[in-house]
């Protein structure tokens, strides 16, 4: 009789690491920075800066305080200062994207036990202390190429808030709004890198864009105006597609993608808001552990909780 040697899972191993991952999501984002930097000026590159170098902080300091091992080296604070500038508009004093890097990490992140413990999406739950917080500095945009305008045409409306209906090739390359935003044909770009890569899985991106199209759709609203607006690509393809608070199976990701569609649309035809992108996703990312409750398939030769034995 054959002996077979039994451990516990993983039993296939990749050979990518946190910091490949985290690296190549770097790299898929630098379209969008690049693009930030030309339409917004070098203060939309320095408040990406400013927030990366205060997450890479902060997670310093903290593992430095509470005796951790150090995870900077996973590069995965970068990301999340990244992207926290992506949610945050140009002209924001410097001092809050610094006061939102600090929240993302340590609370949301390091005071649940580090990366991929985390419950919620740092960038986007930061985003969202800021906007209570500053609600006034938050809400100010600027036209793009503001820079090299005279100081009483800087001043501008979001897509959403705009009483014109934009022209679609501004709305894929240059518009106004958060700095990771201004460009929904880079964020476009970054995004199919990551797929060809298999960094993310393409159901998140489509379900969520397409729920959100078929229900403007279905509304008789303007379908491409709705995708490309607000925050919904940037969301889509670098913001619900986070390991550690979007289920694990295909079918999870298939719901909860559905989920935020379901309710960025909700928000944007029936809230105060314009815009719904981080509250959806925060609020699924809540309902994570329950959708991988009813998704995640039960091991082979184990019983289901309450079976008979």
């Amino acid at each position: 009789m054959n002996n077979y040697l039994v451990e516990p899972a993983p039993h296939i191993k990749s050979k990518i690491t946190t910091q490949k991952i985290m690296l190549h999501v770097i790299i898929a984002m630098f379209p969008a920075v690049i693009a930030a930097t030309v339409i917004y000026g070098p203060r939309a590159l320095l408040m990406i800066v400013i927030c990366s170098t205060a997450c890479v902080l902060s997670e310093w300091i903290f593992e430095k305080i509470t005796k951790r091992p150090n995870t900077v080296s996973d590069l995965s604070a970068v990301v999340t200062g990244i992207l926290l500038a992506f949610n945050l508009p140009p002209t924001l004093p410097f001092y809050m994207g610094v006061i939102g890097s600090v929240a993302a990490i340590v609370v949301v992140k390091n005071f649940f036990g580090g990366i991929g413990q985390n419950f919620a999406n740092p960038a986007l739950t930061a985003r969202i202390i800021l906007m209570l917080s500053f609600s006034s500095y938050m809400t100010t945009w600027v036209q793009p190429f503001y820079y090299n305008m005279p100081a009483d045409a800087v001043s501008a409306a979001t897509p959403f808030a705009s009483e014109e209906m934009p022209d679609l090739l501004d709305m894929l390359l240059v518009k106004s709004g958060c700095i990771g935003e201004c460009c929904s044909a880079a964020l476009l770009l970054g995004g199919i890198y990551l797929i060809a890569l298999k960094i993310i899985n393409p159901i998140t991106p489509i379900a969520y864009i397409g729920t959100v199209a078929a229900l403007t759709w279905l509304t008789g609203g303007d379908v491409p105006f709705q995708v490309l607006s607000g925050g919904l690509i940037l969301a889509a393809f670098f913001m619900a597609t986070d390991y550690a608070t979007t289920p694990i199976t295909w079918k999870g990701k298939l719901i909860f993608a559905v989920g935020c569609g379901l309710l960025t649309f909700t928000i944007r035809s029936f809230g105060t808001m314009p815009e719904g992108v981080s509250y959806s996703i925060l609020i699924m990312n809540i309902l994570t552990p329950f959708i991988d409750k009813i998704t995640v398939s039960c091991p082979f030769g184990a019983k289901k909780e309450g079976a008979s034995r």
